[in-house]
Protein backbone atom coordinates (compact mmCIF):
# COMPACT_ATOMS: atom_id res chain seq x y z
CA UNK A 1 0.00 0.00 0.00
CA UNK A 2 1.36 3.07 -0.94
CA UNK A 3 2.10 6.17 1.46
CA UNK A 4 2.00 3.50 4.34
CA UNK A 5 5.95 3.97 4.50
CA UNK A 6 7.26 6.39 6.99
CA UNK A 7 10.71 7.88 5.95
CA UNK A 8 12.06 7.27 9.72
CA UNK A 9 10.32 4.19 10.76
CA UNK A 10 9.54 3.38 14.46
CA UNK A 11 9.38 5.43 17.67
CA UNK A 12 11.11 8.55 16.37
CA UNK A 13 7.78 11.11 17.20
CA UNK A 14 7.82 15.22 16.69
CA UNK A 15 10.43 15.33 13.67
CA UNK A 16 12.24 18.84 13.46
CA UNK A 17 14.08 19.58 10.54
CA UNK A 18 16.22 21.84 8.71
CA UNK A 19 18.45 22.05 5.69
CA UNK A 20 22.08 23.34 4.94
CA UNK A 21 22.83 23.33 1.28
CA UNK A 22 22.16 19.67 -0.01
CA UNK A 23 22.10 18.34 3.32
CA UNK A 24 19.02 17.70 5.80
CA UNK A 25 18.95 16.85 9.60
CA UNK A 26 16.65 15.87 11.80
CA UNK A 27 15.52 15.39 15.18
CA UNK A 28 13.17 13.77 17.21
CA UNK A 29 11.98 13.16 20.79
CA UNK A 30 13.55 10.41 22.96
CA UNK A 31 11.58 10.74 26.50
CA UNK A 32 12.92 8.64 29.17
CA UNK A 33 15.52 7.18 27.02
CA UNK A 34 19.29 7.76 26.58
CA UNK A 35 21.06 8.62 24.54
CA UNK A 36 18.74 11.50 23.89
CA UNK A 37 17.63 13.00 20.96
CA UNK A 38 18.42 10.83 17.88
CA UNK A 39 19.78 12.79 14.94
CA UNK A 40 19.37 11.27 11.47
CA UNK A 41 20.88 12.68 7.62
CA UNK A 42 19.70 12.57 4.34
CA UNK A 43 20.03 14.17 0.56
CA UNK A 44 16.37 13.38 -0.35
CA UNK A 45 14.22 13.81 2.12
CA UNK A 46 12.93 9.49 1.83
CA UNK A 47 16.42 7.94 3.17
CA UNK A 48 17.85 8.42 6.28
CA UNK A 49 20.88 7.52 8.16
CA UNK A 50 21.35 7.69 11.77
CA UNK A 51 24.38 10.12 12.43
CA UNK A 52 24.05 10.21 16.36
CA UNK A 53 22.12 11.96 19.31
CA UNK A 54 22.05 15.29 20.20
CA UNK A 55 22.49 14.30 24.09
CA UNK A 56 25.07 11.74 24.45
CA UNK A 57 27.06 11.98 27.57
CA UNK A 58 25.68 12.60 31.64
CA UNK A 59 27.01 15.57 31.57
CA UNK A 60 24.58 17.19 29.21
CA UNK A 61 21.33 14.53 30.29
CA UNK A 62 20.41 13.42 33.97
CA UNK A 63 17.11 11.21 34.27
CA UNK A 64 16.68 10.34 37.35
CA UNK A 65 15.43 7.13 38.45
CA UNK A 66 12.16 8.26 39.08
CA UNK A 67 11.37 9.90 35.84
CA UNK A 68 8.22 8.60 34.64
CA UNK A 69 7.92 6.50 31.33
CA UNK A 70 6.71 8.65 28.90
CA UNK A 71 8.78 11.63 30.29
CA UNK A 72 12.08 13.26 30.00
CA UNK A 73 13.32 14.66 26.52
CA UNK A 74 10.43 16.43 24.99
CA UNK A 75 10.20 17.95 20.91
CA UNK A 76 13.07 19.08 19.53
CA UNK A 77 13.61 22.59 17.40
CA UNK A 78 16.66 22.03 14.98
CA UNK A 79 18.26 25.11 13.29
CA UNK A 80 21.05 26.41 11.75
CA UNK A 81 21.39 30.03 11.94
CA UNK A 82 24.54 32.46 11.95
CA UNK A 83 27.23 29.15 10.90
CA UNK A 84 26.40 26.96 13.39
CA UNK A 85 23.56 24.30 14.79
CA UNK A 86 20.94 25.35 17.37
CA UNK A 87 19.10 22.65 19.01
CA UNK A 88 16.17 23.19 21.91
CA UNK A 89 14.18 20.99 23.83
CA UNK A 90 12.63 20.68 26.97
CA UNK A 91 13.64 18.13 29.59
CA UNK A 92 10.54 17.34 31.26
CA UNK A 93 12.48 15.13 34.25
CA UNK A 94 12.57 16.77 37.35
CA UNK A 95 15.06 19.13 37.77
CA UNK A 96 15.16 19.45 34.24
CA UNK A 97 13.87 22.58 32.61
CA UNK A 98 14.08 24.08 28.67
CA UNK A 99 17.76 23.72 27.50
CA UNK A 100 19.86 24.85 24.21
CA UNK A 101 22.68 23.38 22.68
CA UNK A 102 25.03 24.32 19.94
CA UNK A 103 27.24 22.39 17.22
CA UNK A 104 29.26 23.58 14.49
CA UNK A 105 29.44 19.96 13.14
CA UNK A 106 25.13 17.99 13.82
CA UNK A 107 27.70 14.93 14.37
CA UNK A 108 29.05 16.03 17.29
CA UNK A 109 30.39 16.81 19.46
CA UNK A 110 27.21 19.16 21.35
CA UNK A 111 28.08 21.81 23.96
CA UNK A 112 27.03 21.59 27.37
CA UNK A 113 23.28 22.77 27.78
CA UNK A 114 22.31 26.43 28.04
CA UNK A 115 19.56 26.69 30.78
CA UNK A 116 16.51 28.59 30.06
CA UNK A 117 14.64 29.20 33.36
CA UNK A 118 13.05 32.12 31.89
CA UNK A 119 11.28 29.74 29.73
CA UNK A 120 8.49 28.04 30.32
CA UNK A 121 6.15 25.23 28.65
CA UNK A 122 7.48 22.60 26.27
CA UNK A 123 7.94 22.24 22.63
CA UNK A 124 10.21 25.42 22.14
CA UNK A 125 10.99 26.66 18.82
CA UNK A 126 13.58 29.39 17.58
CA UNK A 127 13.59 31.88 15.16
CA UNK A 128 15.75 34.75 14.47
CA UNK A 129 14.35 38.04 12.42
CA UNK A 130 15.93 40.37 10.56
CA UNK A 131 17.71 42.27 13.04
CA UNK A 132 18.69 39.26 14.89
CA UNK A 133 16.61 39.00 17.89
CA UNK A 134 16.15 35.16 18.73
CA UNK A 135 12.39 34.54 19.49
CA UNK A 136 11.19 31.57 21.57
CA UNK A 137 7.67 30.37 21.14
CA UNK A 138 6.20 27.26 22.96
CA UNK A 139 3.01 25.31 23.46
CA UNK A 140 0.10 27.29 24.46
CA UNK A 141 1.30 29.26 22.56
CA UNK A 142 3.67 32.00 24.30
CA UNK A 143 6.66 33.46 22.73
CA UNK A 144 9.09 35.38 24.67
CA UNK A 145 13.04 37.09 22.86
CA UNK A 146 15.89 35.38 24.53
CA UNK A 147 19.29 35.86 24.63
CA UNK A 148 20.97 31.89 22.91
CA UNK A 149 24.18 32.36 24.07
CA UNK A 150 23.47 32.78 27.85
CA UNK A 151 19.70 31.61 28.02
CA UNK A 152 18.66 34.79 29.37
CA UNK A 153 14.87 36.13 28.96
CA UNK A 154 15.04 39.81 26.98
CA UNK A 155 11.42 40.47 27.55
CA UNK A 156 7.90 39.51 29.16
CA UNK A 157 6.52 36.58 27.56
CA UNK A 158 3.45 37.15 25.58
CA UNK A 159 0.55 34.95 24.02
CA UNK A 160 0.17 34.46 20.14
CA UNK A 161 -2.63 33.24 18.08
CA UNK A 162 -3.40 29.47 19.63
CA UNK A 163 -5.50 27.57 16.85
CA UNK A 164 -8.79 26.83 16.07
CA UNK A 165 -11.19 27.77 19.21
CA UNK A 166 -11.90 25.38 20.78
CA UNK A 167 -9.55 22.90 19.66
CA UNK A 168 -7.55 21.37 22.65
CA UNK A 169 -3.32 21.05 22.91
CA UNK A 170 -2.22 23.91 20.85
CA UNK A 171 1.89 22.92 21.23
CA UNK A 172 4.77 22.39 18.55
CA UNK A 173 4.74 25.84 17.22
CA UNK A 174 7.27 26.55 14.23
CA UNK A 175 8.32 30.26 13.04
CA UNK A 176 9.58 31.04 9.31
CA UNK A 177 9.56 33.78 7.61
CA UNK A 178 9.07 32.77 4.10
CA UNK A 179 8.87 35.41 1.02
CA UNK A 180 8.59 38.63 3.42
CA UNK A 181 5.84 36.88 5.58
CA UNK A 182 5.93 35.37 9.17
CA UNK A 183 4.26 31.60 9.08
CA UNK A 184 3.46 30.41 12.49
CA UNK A 185 2.54 26.62 12.08
CA UNK A 186 1.32 24.50 15.35
CA UNK A 187 -0.69 20.82 15.99
CA UNK A 188 -3.51 20.90 17.99
CA UNK A 189 -6.09 18.34 18.75
CA UNK A 190 -4.03 16.12 21.30
CA UNK A 191 -1.59 13.81 19.90
CA UNK A 192 -4.45 11.35 19.70
CA UNK A 193 -6.92 10.74 16.55
CA UNK A 194 -7.81 14.47 16.35
CA UNK A 195 -4.29 15.42 15.65
CA UNK A 196 -3.48 18.04 13.15
CA UNK A 197 -1.65 20.77 12.09
CA UNK A 198 -2.71 24.60 11.42
CA UNK A 199 -1.15 27.73 10.41
CA UNK A 200 -1.63 31.00 10.56
CA UNK A 201 0.39 34.38 9.33
CA UNK A 202 1.46 37.68 9.98
CA UNK A 203 3.63 40.45 9.21
CA UNK A 204 5.99 40.14 12.25
CA UNK A 205 7.47 37.34 14.73
CA UNK A 206 5.09 38.25 17.22
CA UNK A 207 1.59 38.70 14.98
CA UNK A 208 -0.71 39.51 14.47
CA UNK A 209 -1.50 36.21 12.93
CA UNK A 210 -4.49 35.57 10.72
CA UNK A 211 -5.18 31.94 10.27
CA UNK A 212 -5.84 29.90 7.03
CA UNK A 213 -9.44 29.70 5.99
CA UNK A 214 -8.19 25.92 5.47
CA UNK A 215 -7.25 24.83 8.86
CA UNK A 216 -6.40 21.90 9.43
CA UNK A 217 -3.69 21.71 6.33
CA UNK A 218 -2.80 18.26 7.82
CA UNK A 219 -5.30 15.74 9.38
CA UNK A 220 -6.33 12.55 8.89
CA UNK A 221 -8.92 12.28 11.83
CA UNK A 222 -12.07 10.80 10.61
CA UNK A 223 -10.57 9.28 7.56
CA UNK A 224 -10.04 5.44 6.85
CA UNK A 225 -6.51 6.46 5.96
CA UNK A 226 -4.17 3.67 7.56
CA UNK A 227 -1.60 6.15 8.65
CA UNK A 228 -3.26 8.26 11.77
CA UNK A 229 -3.00 11.27 14.41
CA UNK A 230 -1.18 13.27 11.96
CA UNK A 231 0.48 16.40 13.32
CA UNK A 232 3.43 18.03 14.90
CA UNK A 233 5.14 19.08 11.83
CA UNK A 234 7.91 21.14 10.22
CA UNK A 235 8.04 22.40 6.84
CA UNK A 236 11.84 22.65 4.92
CA UNK A 237 12.59 23.58 1.39
CA UNK A 238 14.27 21.76 -0.89
CA UNK A 239 17.29 23.56 -3.55
CA UNK A 240 15.40 23.36 -6.15
CA UNK A 241 12.32 25.70 -4.00
CA UNK A 242 9.78 23.05 -3.41
CA UNK A 243 7.97 22.69 0.14
CA UNK A 244 8.08 19.97 2.22
CA UNK A 245 6.37 18.97 5.61
CA UNK A 246 7.60 16.25 7.85
CA UNK A 247 5.37 15.23 11.14
CA UNK A 248 4.51 12.40 12.97
CA UNK A 249 1.70 9.85 12.46
CA UNK A 250 1.43 6.08 13.29
CA UNK A 251 0.12 3.15 12.13
CA UNK A 252 -2.73 1.07 13.98
CA UNK A 253 -3.29 -2.29 13.49
CA UNK A 254 -5.94 -4.94 14.20
CA UNK A 255 -9.80 -4.18 14.78
CA UNK A 256 -11.80 -1.20 17.05
CA UNK A 257 -10.02 0.65 18.08
CA UNK A 258 -7.04 0.16 16.28
CA UNK A 259 -3.85 -0.61 17.74
CA UNK A 260 -0.45 1.28 16.82
CA UNK A 261 2.44 -0.71 18.65
CA UNK A 262 5.83 1.19 17.04
CA UNK A 263 5.22 4.63 18.34
CA UNK A 264 4.77 7.53 16.37
CA UNK A 265 6.76 7.87 13.76
CA UNK A 266 8.17 10.28 10.99
CA UNK A 267 6.59 11.26 7.80
CA UNK A 268 6.94 13.45 4.90
CA UNK A 269 4.57 14.85 2.63
CA UNK A 270 5.06 17.61 -0.58
CA UNK A 271 3.65 21.16 -0.01
CA UNK A 272 2.55 23.39 -2.56
CA UNK A 273 1.53 27.23 -2.03
CA UNK A 274 -1.75 28.65 -2.76
CA UNK A 275 -2.85 32.14 -2.11
CA UNK A 276 0.00 32.27 0.48
CA UNK A 277 -1.30 29.29 2.18
CA UNK A 278 0.41 25.85 2.31
CA UNK A 279 -1.46 22.96 0.89
CA UNK A 280 -0.19 19.02 1.89
CA UNK A 281 0.14 16.63 -0.56
CA UNK A 282 -0.46 12.73 -0.03
CA UNK A 283 2.52 10.81 1.73
CA UNK A 284 5.37 10.03 0.01
CA UNK A 285 6.60 6.74 0.72
CA UNK A 286 10.49 5.95 2.70
CA UNK A 287 12.95 3.42 1.86
CA UNK A 288 12.36 -0.09 2.13
CA UNK A 289 13.53 -2.16 5.06
CA UNK A 290 16.69 -3.05 6.20
CA UNK A 291 18.40 -5.47 7.92
CA UNK A 292 20.74 -5.20 11.53
CA UNK A 293 23.47 -7.03 13.22
CA UNK A 294 25.60 -6.29 15.60
CA UNK A 295 28.73 -8.78 16.97
CA UNK A 296 29.60 -6.11 19.73
CA UNK A 297 32.35 -5.71 18.42
CA UNK A 298 33.43 -2.36 19.02
CA UNK A 299 34.74 -0.46 22.30
CA UNK A 300 31.21 1.61 21.96
CA UNK A 301 27.39 1.05 21.02
CA UNK A 302 26.15 1.78 17.61
CA UNK A 303 24.27 5.04 18.42
CA UNK A 304 20.90 3.12 17.63
CA UNK A 305 21.00 1.42 20.87
CA UNK A 306 19.01 3.12 23.56
CA UNK A 307 18.49 2.67 27.17
CA UNK A 308 15.95 3.74 29.99
CA UNK A 309 17.22 6.71 32.07
CA UNK A 310 20.85 5.48 32.43
CA UNK A 311 23.41 3.47 31.13
CA UNK A 312 26.45 3.23 33.57
CA UNK A 313 29.55 1.56 31.92
CA UNK A 314 29.81 -0.21 35.06
CA UNK A 315 26.87 -2.31 34.00
CA UNK A 316 27.37 -2.19 30.41
CA UNK A 317 30.06 -2.98 28.45
CA UNK A 318 31.58 -4.43 25.49
CA UNK A 319 35.13 -4.05 26.79
CA UNK A 320 35.17 -7.07 28.69
CA UNK A 321 35.96 -9.10 25.61
CA UNK A 322 36.41 -8.75 22.05
CA UNK A 323 32.63 -9.51 20.55
CA UNK A 324 30.85 -9.73 23.91
CA UNK A 325 28.05 -7.23 25.45
CA UNK A 326 28.23 -7.96 29.06
CA UNK A 327 25.38 -6.68 30.97
CA UNK A 328 25.16 -6.75 34.94
CA UNK A 329 21.86 -6.40 36.72
CA UNK A 330 20.49 -3.80 38.71
CA UNK A 331 17.13 -3.07 40.60
CA UNK A 332 14.25 -5.60 40.00
CA UNK A 333 14.77 -6.52 36.49
CA UNK A 334 12.23 -5.46 33.84
CA UNK A 335 9.44 -4.31 36.46
CA UNK A 336 11.77 -1.51 37.32
CA UNK A 337 12.85 1.90 36.42
CA UNK A 338 16.80 1.18 37.07
CA UNK A 339 16.73 -1.94 34.84
CA UNK A 340 20.05 -2.66 32.97
CA UNK A 341 18.65 -2.79 29.31
CA UNK A 342 19.72 -1.80 25.59
CA UNK A 343 17.47 -2.57 22.74
CA UNK A 344 16.63 -0.98 19.52
CA UNK A 345 13.52 0.92 18.69
CA UNK A 346 11.13 -2.11 16.61
CA UNK A 347 10.78 -0.32 13.50
CA UNK A 348 8.95 -2.81 11.09
CA UNK A 349 5.64 -4.22 11.63
CA UNK A 350 6.76 -7.58 11.04
CA UNK A 351 10.24 -8.19 12.12
CA UNK A 352 12.39 -11.31 13.84
CA UNK A 353 15.08 -10.59 16.41
CA UNK A 354 17.32 -13.16 17.37
CA UNK A 355 20.56 -13.15 20.31
CA UNK A 356 23.20 -15.49 21.40
CA UNK A 357 23.44 -15.65 24.97
CA UNK A 358 25.71 -17.11 27.99
CA UNK A 359 23.64 -16.76 31.47
CA UNK A 360 26.33 -18.30 33.23
CA UNK A 361 25.50 -17.52 36.65
CA UNK A 362 22.85 -14.61 36.15
CA UNK A 363 19.59 -14.27 34.83
CA UNK A 364 18.74 -12.08 31.59
CA UNK A 365 17.36 -12.68 27.59
CA UNK A 366 15.52 -11.02 25.17
CA UNK A 367 12.70 -8.43 25.67
CA UNK A 368 10.25 -6.28 23.72
CA UNK A 369 9.17 -3.43 25.86
CA UNK A 370 6.80 -0.37 26.19
CA UNK A 371 7.29 0.09 29.77
CA UNK A 372 8.17 -1.10 32.74
CA UNK A 373 4.34 -2.25 33.28
CA UNK A 374 4.49 -3.50 29.96
CA UNK A 375 6.75 -6.13 28.58
CA UNK A 376 6.59 -9.65 27.15
CA UNK A 377 10.82 -11.07 27.47
CA UNK A 378 11.87 -14.77 26.71
CA UNK A 379 14.52 -15.50 29.75
CA UNK A 380 17.19 -17.91 30.46
CA UNK A 381 18.90 -18.58 33.87
CA UNK A 382 19.69 -21.66 35.92
CA UNK A 383 18.72 -24.27 33.26
CA UNK A 384 15.38 -22.96 32.23
CA UNK A 385 14.36 -20.84 29.62
CA UNK A 386 10.62 -18.86 30.70
CA UNK A 387 8.09 -16.65 28.93
CA UNK A 388 7.20 -14.25 30.99
CA UNK A 389 4.55 -11.19 30.25
CA UNK A 390 3.86 -8.10 32.41
CA UNK A 391 0.45 -6.31 31.68
CA UNK A 392 -0.30 -3.59 33.74
CA UNK A 393 -0.43 -5.07 37.50
CA UNK A 394 -0.53 -8.28 36.11
CA UNK A 395 2.64 -10.24 35.70
CA UNK A 396 2.91 -14.31 35.06
CA UNK A 397 4.79 -16.97 33.80
CA UNK A 398 3.14 -18.20 30.21
CA UNK A 399 5.94 -21.10 29.60
CA UNK A 400 8.74 -22.47 30.75
CA UNK A 401 11.79 -25.33 28.72
CA UNK A 402 14.40 -26.88 30.99
CA UNK A 403 17.52 -26.59 28.76
CA UNK A 404 21.22 -27.71 28.93
CA UNK A 405 23.89 -25.71 30.01
CA UNK A 406 25.61 -23.52 27.51
CA UNK A 407 25.23 -20.54 25.03
CA UNK A 408 21.38 -20.09 23.89
CA UNK A 409 19.81 -18.25 20.68
CA UNK A 410 16.54 -16.55 22.26
CA UNK A 411 13.72 -15.12 19.46
CA UNK A 412 11.06 -13.24 18.94
CA UNK A 413 9.07 -13.29 16.15
CA UNK A 414 6.69 -10.24 15.46
CA UNK A 415 3.56 -10.95 13.01
CA UNK A 416 1.23 -8.23 11.20
CA UNK A 417 -2.15 -9.56 11.87
CA UNK A 418 -4.76 -9.24 9.24
CA UNK A 419 -7.83 -8.10 10.89
CA UNK A 420 -10.58 -10.78 10.83
CA UNK A 421 -13.11 -9.19 12.74
CA UNK A 422 -13.62 -6.11 15.06
CA UNK A 423 -11.47 -7.39 18.13
CA UNK A 424 -8.62 -8.76 15.66
CA UNK A 425 -5.18 -7.68 17.74
CA UNK A 426 -2.67 -5.91 15.57
CA UNK A 427 -0.16 -8.46 15.70
CA UNK A 428 1.58 -11.84 17.07
CA UNK A 429 4.47 -11.96 19.22
CA UNK A 430 5.94 -15.73 19.03
CA UNK A 431 9.27 -16.64 21.14
CA UNK A 432 11.46 -19.51 20.60
CA UNK A 433 14.57 -21.01 21.88
CA UNK A 434 17.60 -22.91 20.48
CA UNK A 435 19.58 -24.86 22.61
CA UNK A 436 23.07 -25.80 22.70
CA UNK A 437 22.15 -28.91 19.97
CA UNK A 438 20.74 -26.64 17.55
CA UNK A 439 17.33 -27.17 18.23
CA UNK A 440 14.42 -24.62 18.06
CA UNK A 441 11.47 -25.32 19.71
CA UNK A 442 8.63 -22.51 20.01
CA UNK A 443 7.68 -21.56 23.49
CA UNK A 444 4.62 -19.59 23.09
CA UNK A 445 2.58 -16.88 21.20
CA UNK A 446 1.23 -14.00 22.58
CA UNK A 447 -1.11 -11.08 21.49
CA UNK A 448 0.79 -7.42 20.83
CA UNK A 449 -2.68 -5.25 21.61
CA UNK A 450 -1.10 -5.26 25.14
CA UNK A 451 2.30 -3.74 24.36
CA UNK A 452 0.50 -0.41 22.20
CA UNK A 453 -0.27 2.92 23.03
CA UNK A 454 -3.58 2.38 23.25
CA UNK A 455 -3.38 -0.13 26.17
CA UNK A 456 -0.35 1.49 28.00
CA UNK A 457 -1.02 4.97 27.21
CA UNK A 458 1.95 7.05 26.71
CA UNK A 459 4.42 8.50 23.80
CA UNK A 460 6.78 5.83 23.11
CA UNK A 461 6.68 2.76 21.08
CA UNK A 462 8.45 -0.92 21.42
CA UNK A 463 12.21 -1.41 22.14
CA UNK A 464 13.20 -4.94 21.47
CA UNK A 465 16.52 -5.50 23.11
CA UNK A 466 18.82 -7.21 25.73
CA UNK A 467 18.58 -7.39 29.70
CA UNK A 468 19.99 -8.69 32.84
CA UNK A 469 17.79 -9.33 35.63
CA UNK A 470 20.71 -11.03 37.92
CA UNK A 471 23.93 -11.15 38.35
CA UNK A 472 26.50 -11.18 34.88
CA UNK A 473 24.93 -11.83 31.58
CA UNK A 474 26.78 -12.33 27.98
CA UNK A 475 25.53 -11.64 24.38
CA UNK A 476 27.56 -12.85 21.25
CA UNK A 477 25.62 -10.95 19.00
CA UNK A 478 22.12 -9.83 18.10
CA UNK A 479 20.41 -9.70 14.98
CA UNK A 480 16.89 -7.84 13.68
CA UNK A 481 15.48 -8.77 10.30
CA UNK A 482 11.86 -7.16 8.71
CA UNK A 483 9.66 -10.29 7.34
CA UNK A 484 6.94 -10.34 4.86
CA UNK A 485 3.26 -10.20 6.77
CA UNK A 486 0.75 -13.02 6.12
CA UNK A 487 -1.40 -12.17 3.22
CA UNK A 488 -4.61 -11.13 4.04
CA UNK A 489 -7.77 -13.99 4.39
Amino acid sequence: MTGRTPVIPGFHPDPSICRVGDDYYLACSSFEYVPGVPLFHSRDLRNWTRIGNVLDRPGQLTLPPGTPASGGIYAPTLRHHDGRFWLIVTNCAEGGGNLLVTATDPAGPWSDPVPLPGVHGIDPDLAWDEDGTCWCTTAGISQVPIDPYTGRTLGAPRRLWSGTPGAKAPEAPHLYRIDGTWYLLIAEGGTERGHGVSVARGPSPSGPFEPCPANPVLSHRSTDDPVQNTGHADLVQAPDGTWWMVFLGVRPGGGSPGWHVLGRETFLAPVRWEDGWPVVGAIVDGSAPSAFRDDFDAPELAPGWLSPRSRPASHCTTKDGPGRLTLRARGAGLDAPDVTFVGRRQDRLSCRARTRIDPGDGRGGLAVRLDEDHHYEIEAGAGTVRVRARIGPLSTVVAEHRVPDGPLTLGVDVTEAPMSDARSGPDTLTFDVTGPDGTRTALATLDGRYLSTEVAGGFTGRVIGLYAAEGTVGFDWFTYEPLQAPPAG
